[in-house]
C-alpha cells in the first residue's frame, strides 16, 4: 500500500445518494463495526423513516444547480471522515452539463469540509466500444470517453486531491435482486449482440468491495470494478429468463460483428484482497419482486 493509504477505525461515513446501492452499503457498514455513524442522503422524504429504522441518519438533500445547496444541511451532512458519492446521472432526465455541475457543487462542499477521504462511484460506461480490453488509463479526459459528462464529474471530484484522498470506482453494470438482465430483453427477436461479452457486477460484491477498500485503505487511484468472468449476452439473457419462466430472446448472426469492450479488473485485484461472492454473472442471485 502507498503512503496515501489510510485505515478506517470507527469513522463517520456519509453516503451521498443512499439508493439502490447506497442503502445496502450503509446497512453493511453499520453491521461491520468499522463506523460510528452512517449518514445517508435522499431526495425522497418518504425514505427517511426507512433510513431511521435501519439506523442511518437520513438527510433530505436535493442537488439542484439552479437553487444551489443549503449550506447548513451541507455542512452537517459532510461533517464526516469519509464521503461516498453514489449518484448516477439520470440519463432520461439529464440536461447536458447538469450532472457535472452537480458534482462541482458537491466537490466545493467537500473541499470546505473536514472529510479526508472520498469514494466516487462512476461507471465503466465511460469506455468506448473499441473491441478490446479496457483498462483505467484508457479514459482520463471527457473527449476520450463514451460518457464525457461522467468523466467531467470524475475529474471534478478528483480535483480534491491532494488535500483529500479520492478513489474513483468505475462499476460495471450493477445487477442482482430485482435487476435481472433477462427482464429487459424477454421475447425480443433476432438480437445481433448475443456473442458480445458482458461486464457486470453484483450489488452484493459492489457493496462488499467498497467496504473492503475502506478497511484496507482508500487510495488516490481509479479502479474498474467488474465480475472476473465475462460470459456472452446470449448466455446471460437466456439463463436469467429461464430462471423466471420468461420467454427468452432469440439471436441471429450479424453481417458484421458489433463493437464491444471487455473490462479489466486486474488493477483492483492486484491492489486489494477481496473474494467475490458472485464472480460469474451466470450465477448471480436474483429476486423477482
Amino acid at each position: 500500500m502507498s503512503e496515501q493509504v489510510s485505515k478506517v477505525e470507527k469513522k463517520r461515513i456519509s453516503i451521498l445518494g443512499c439508493g439502490w446501492l447506497g442503502f445496502p452499503l450503509a446497512k453493511r457498514l453499520l453491521g461491520s463495526g468499522i463506523t460510528s455513524q452512517v449518514k445517508g442522503s435522499t431526495t425522497s422524504e418518504a425514505k427517511l423513516d426507512q433510513f431511521a429504522a435501519a439506523g442511518i441518519d437520513g438527510v433530505l438533500l436535493p442537488l439542484n444547480p439552479e437553487t444551489g445547496l443549503d449550506k447548513g444541511i451541507l455542512d452537517a451532512f459532510f461533517d464526516a471522515d469519509i464521503i461516498v458519492i453514489s449518484i448516477p446521472p439520470r440519463t432520461s432526465q439529464n440536461v447536458a452539463g447538469n450532472y457535472s455541475t452537480q458534482m462541482q457543487m458537491v466537490a466545493g462542499a467537500i473541499r470546505r469540509s473536514a472529510a479526508k477521504e472520498v469514494i466516487f462511484i462512476s461507471s465503466t460506461g465511460v469506455y468506448r466500444d473499441l473491441s478490446q480490453t479496457a483498462v483505467e488509463p484508457d479514459v482520463q479526459l471527457p473527449e476520450h470517453s463514451a460518457q464525457p459528462e461522467m468523466v467531467a464529474a470524475e475529474n471534478a471530484i478528483a480535483a480534491l486531491r491532494p488535500e483529500k484522498t479520492v478513489t474513483i470506482l468505475r462499476l460495471s453494470g450493477l445487477l442482482g435482486y430485482n435487476r435481472i438482465p433477462g427482464k429487459y430483453v424477454q421475447g425480443q427477436k433476432d438480437m445481433t449482440t448475443g456473442d458480445i461479452p458482458v461486464n457486470y457486477i453484483h450489488r452484493d460484491d459492489a457493496a462488499g468491495i467498497i467496504k473492503a477498500i475502506m478497511e484496507q485503505g482508500i487510495q488516490n487511484e481509479t479502479f474498474n470494478i467488474t465480475a472476473p468472468f465475462h460470459p456472452t449476452r446470449s448466455e446471460v439473457y437466456v439463463d436469467s429468463c429461464a430462471q423466471f419462466g420468461w420467454e427468452a430472446p432469440t439471436f441471429k448472426m450479424p453481417d458484421q460483428h458489433p463493437p464491444f469492450k471487455l473490462i479489466s479488473g486486474d488493477k483492483f485485484s492486484k491492489t486489494y484482497q477481496y473474494e467475490f461472492k458472485y464472480p460469474d454473472p451466470l450465477l448471480f442471485h436474483y429476486e423477482s419482486l
